[in-house]
């Protein structure tokens, strides 16, 4: 009889995640059992391809070191027991108190020494964390289960339902052999679609650049030569690594709220659909009561939708809802915190503002009664597209509106006096962890989640000022679009904001990620599933059971011996870890599958001992 295995195909944060939940449910479902657990990624387990350490050091996270947590804690809903361990912040504390060893370089290290709870630490940093992390669940699993890693990428996952799955490893000449397997294999490399396709064709004709969707960090910045105009189209965080590798990466300096720059930089001009950098990461912390989540978009209404005939659109049914959530958070904040800028008794206004339908004239009017000032209103469509009908006579007057606009966003992000932006930011996880279970939502609002939460820190955008005072970014606009000019053997970009006017470039940078897509991904992993039946959404993603993240077909039916967890699936969640006490999303689905495959090899082990 041989021994039980399971394949775990991604050895990053989510990977180490499933693993941590393995390490806590095995008592309870499996026992002593032996199990033999492969895991299988071409990065080092932990951190995996985006917080590996051989990456610059210039590079950082967009979320505070005290806002980063791999365990779970009592606000997550799990099946499996609650295992207490440091969020990043602490972690950082226990090593430089000489209570935790890490191994990590020298520059890691100082850092290490130097970090405050409220710090924006270095991606390298993060991937230490996580590397202790991973150890740490090892070190946690029962002596029954062994641990093998493999070097290498995931090539095919073959096998019927009912029998052993082989999964094909790049170098390995023979498969592994699995009883299940499970994916967590984060954001992956895609070919380019039409567009994309058809510029990259063009640049080549006339000897231009074009880099098409892509992980900044991976990218070969080197062909964008110093002082040349370089087209960037998109604003939010491959932006921000892009104009930290292009300025600070080759040589230049901030200095006193200034720009040093160093000659090598091209000039990036930047645009997008929406014209304007993500919103700033809240600078300070809650304080107070916390807004009772969730309100208006819990367990019932998501229900109440699950059991309605017919697709959901998004817009439709669930937009009404999560409006009327995020409301909830900015004003229980707003009279909570605020009294003094309310015009209307807390308890009255909860009541006729729970009664009074999404968008509707009567909760405009109630809102504009209750609270006086606009600028303490909830207004999500300003919030998501802040230049709609804004004009400009011309860039040069474009720069100094978006550069008030920037400052404008600052100052209020780190004002406690407008902490109703921190409840919806709340707001936001809650429905982000409501909406799991709805499947594909589609990507406008994983854009809108972004924008609103996943914003740069506070420095990043005080330097982004400082580029644009020094003229080394120079901004477009919303409503960005390239046009190529075949004649003049050049890409141009204009936008709504400046009428007219265009800009032209030899060099074209898209600064974003590949869209998550089952049938473009480079990933033949995935590729392969998709030829065998696994079923795929409109826009590409990966069908999963939301329950436990089995992998579905196009029947519907889901697979007993194959799960995937992360982006690229219907059950994605905000992120493979999360802030501390605010429920986790993916931590709860960690926890699902685990506990499936537990299971599952548990019956498995039983059954195969009767048979023996």
């Amino acid at each position: 009889m041989s021994t039980p295995a399971l394949v775990v195909i991604g050895a990053g944060p989510r990977g180490t995640g499933v693993i941590e939940r393995i390490a806590a449910n095995a008592a309870e479902l499996y026992g002593d059992r032996p199990l033999d657990l492969h895991l299988v990624d071409p990065y080092p387990p932990g951190g995996g391809r985006i917080w590996r350490q051989d990456q610059s050091p210039l590079l950082r996270m967009n979320s505070m070191a005290e806002d980063v947590t791999m365990y779970t804690d009592d606000t997550v809903r799990l099946d499996g027991p609650v295992t207490p361990g440091p969020a990043l912040h602490t972690w950082a504390a226990d090593v430089r108190e000489g209570r935790t060893a890490v191994a990590a370089g020298p520059g890691v290290l100082e850092e290490i020494h130097r970090l405050r709870d409220q710090d924006f630490p270095s991606r390298q940093l993060q991937g230490a964390y996580l590397r202790w992390v991973y150890e740490r669940t090892l070190a946690a699993l029962p002596p029954g289960i062994t641990v093998h890693e493999h070097t290498g990428c995931a090539l095919g996952v073959l096998g019927t339902r009912g029998d052993r799955q082989r999964v094909r490893i790049q170098g390995r000449a023979e498969p592994l052999v699995a009883d299940l397997v499970v994916l967590t294999v984060g954001h992956l490399d895609a070919e380019p679609g039409p567009e994309q396709q058809e510029l990259t064709a063009f640049a080549t004709r006339h000897g231009l650049v074009h880099l098409p969707p892509d992980f900044t960090a991976d990218t070969d910045l080197s062909v964008l030569p110093a002082g040349e105009p370089v087209l960037v189209r998109g604003f939010g965080l491959a932006f921000t690594d892009l104009m930290v590798l292009l300025t600070e990466g080759r040589g230049g300096r901030h200095e006193n709220g200034a720009y040093i720059p160093s000659g090598r930089e091209p000039v990036l001009y930047v645009g997008s659909r929406r014209g304007v950098p993500y919103h700033s990461k809240i600078g300070y912390t809650w304080q107070g009561e916390r807004p009772p989540l969730p309100h208006h978009f819990g367990d019932a209404e998501v229900q109440e939708i699950l059991d309605r005939p017919g697709p959901v659109d998004f817009r439709r049914d669930l937009w009404p809802l999560v409006s009327k959530e995020l409301g909830h958070a900015h004003y229980h904040r707003l009279f909570a915190a605020h009294p003094e800028r309310t015009a209307m008794d807390r308890a009255g206004f909860a009541e006729k503002y729970a009664l009074a339908a999404p968008g509707s004239a009567e909760l405009a009017a109630l809102v504009a009664s209750a609270v006086p000032d606009p600028a303490d209103r909830l207004d999500l469509d300003a919030l998501d597209h802040p230049l709609d009908g804004v004009r400009h006579a011309s860039y040069d007057a474009l720069q100094d509106g978006l550069r008030a606009y920037i400052t404008a966003d600052l100052e209020r992000r780190h004002d406690p006096r407008h902490s109703p932006d921190l409840a919806v930011f709340l707001g936001l996880l809650s429905v982000y962890g409501q909406l799991i279970r709805l499947g594909d939502t589609g990507e406008w609002w994983h854009g809108f989640f972004s924008h609103l939460a996943s914003g740069p820190p506070g420095p990043r955008l005080r330097q982004l000022l400082a580029l644009s005072r020094a003229g080394v970014v120079r901004f477009l606009g919303a409503g960005m679009t390239v046009e190529s000019d075949e004649e003049r053997g050049l890409f141009r970009a204009r936008s709504a904001t400046v009428p007219g006017a265009c800009t032209e470039a030899r060099a074209l940078v898209e600064a974003r990620l590949p869209d998550p897509s089952l049938r473009t991904a480079r990933s033949p992993l995935l590729r392969g599933l998709y030829a065998d039946g696994a079923a795929g959404t409109d826009t590409g993603l990966l069908r999963v059971d939301p329950a436990d993240g089995r992998i579905l077909d196009r029947d519907g039916r889901p697979h007993p011996r194959r799960f995937s967890l992360g982006p690229g699936t219907t059950a994605r969640s905000s992120g493979a870890f999360t802030r501390p006490r605010t429920g986790g999303p993916a931590f709860r689905q960690n926890d699902a599958t685990a506990r499936a495959a537990l299971a599952f090899l548990r019956d498995l082990s039983c059954r195969d001992r009767l048979t023996a």
